[in-house]
């Protein structure tokens, strides 16, 4: 079994090894559902700006907030497995259909403004994605952002995480197992400490921290898109004794009002596969995956079978 976490050369795709790079991004995309990439085109400079600015405010915001939470709840000196919380200090930023990052409190003008342009950049590779996933799959190019598209564009928002140095890291999760609910997740990590893992083969396998590279991993509307052909896989983040962990995960998801099911073409393609994934509005998908995050996909897509039987579903825009 191949079990070395799939590295991608992003720049190679301009030159002879396109075929060879291609074929690695589809088998991450079937097997892995995960895969890190290289020379990705966003500044080594901006990212280290990210990087610096990121951690300073966790020091100066968020550090002294999360030890009171700590404190408060005896987490400390907790005796058993605790399955009800993470240890990660959080914020959301919100860029499409309208950002919010002027409105989040605390933030230094600086940090505002480089936040803005590195998620600029970060639509940018993930449009970019989207589409080498669409030629891989066969599908006109452009499909799975039109799909995503719905009447107001895509949802695209980042998740700013903090994982402190945790006493009792076999007792709490930094982040606990899950698949991600949306369209395509680029994740910004640590390079020097390290905690996320993934499934694969019942084996939970580590994503290495790499300097400068982007994580890459799918999340379950391309599953449902695909048919199943790419999987979203279960991840989770194992909290270290020492060293705080920075991760910035973007997440470029559907529009709320996005009609999902598979691609028609797909299934045409493959015509011994019947459809096995319902058809659904990404808003109503979100609202059920928010009461059960942590559990298994599967019976939430059986839960969104019954459900569209009660709802009408109108065309999908194709702005």
């Amino acid at each position: 079994m191949e079990t070395t976490f799939p590295v991608i050369d992003f720049s190679k795709l301009d030159g002879e090894e396109r075929g060879a790079t291609m074929e690695m991004i589809k088998d991450a995309c079937e097997n892995w559902g995960f895969f890190e990439l290289m020379n990705h085109g966003i500044s080594h400079e901006l990212l280290d700006t990210v990087e610096r600015l990121t951690k300073e405010h966790y020091r100066k915001c968020m550090e002294q907030r999360f030890k009171e939470m700590v404190a408060s709840k005896g987490l400390e000196a907790v005796q058993f497995e605790i399955n009800d919380l993470d240890w990660e200090s959080t914020f959301f930023l919100r860029h499409l259909p309208e950002s919010n990052i002027s409105e989040i409190p605390d933030l230094e003008e600086e940090y505002r403004k480089v936040m803005k342009e590195f998620a600029v950049e970060l639509e940018k590779l993930a449009e970019q994605l989207l589409d080498l996933l669409c030629e891989n799959l066969g599908l006109e190019k452009g499909y799975l952002k039109k799909v995503f598209y719905g009447s107001r564009g895509p949802t695209f928002g980042t998740k700013v995480s903090n994982y402190p140095p945790c006493p009792k890291p076999d007792l709490i999760k930094g982040l606990r197992a899950h698949t991600d609910a949306g369209g395509i997740i680029l994740l910004f990590q640590d390079d020097k400490v390290s905690g996320l893992q993934l499934l694969k083969d019942d084996q939970w396998i580590d994503v290495p921290p790499m300097k400068h590279s982007i994580v890459i991993n799918l999340g379950d509307q391309l599953e449902v898109i695909t048919n199943g052909k790419y999987k979203s896989v279960l991840h989770r983040v194992i909290a270290q004794t020492d060293g705080t962990r920075m991760s910035i995960a973007s997440f470029y998801n559907p529009g709320s009002d996005a009609v999902i099911y598979p691609a028609p073409a797909l299934l045409e393609k493959e015509a011994e596969t019947s459809q096995l994934y319902p058809k659904f509005v990404f808003e109503d998908y979100m609202k059920l995956y928010a009461g059960l995050k942590f559990q298994a996909k599967e019976p939430r897509f059986e839960a969104m079978k019954t459900m569209v039987s009660a709802v009408k579903l109108g065309p999908i825009a194709t702005v």
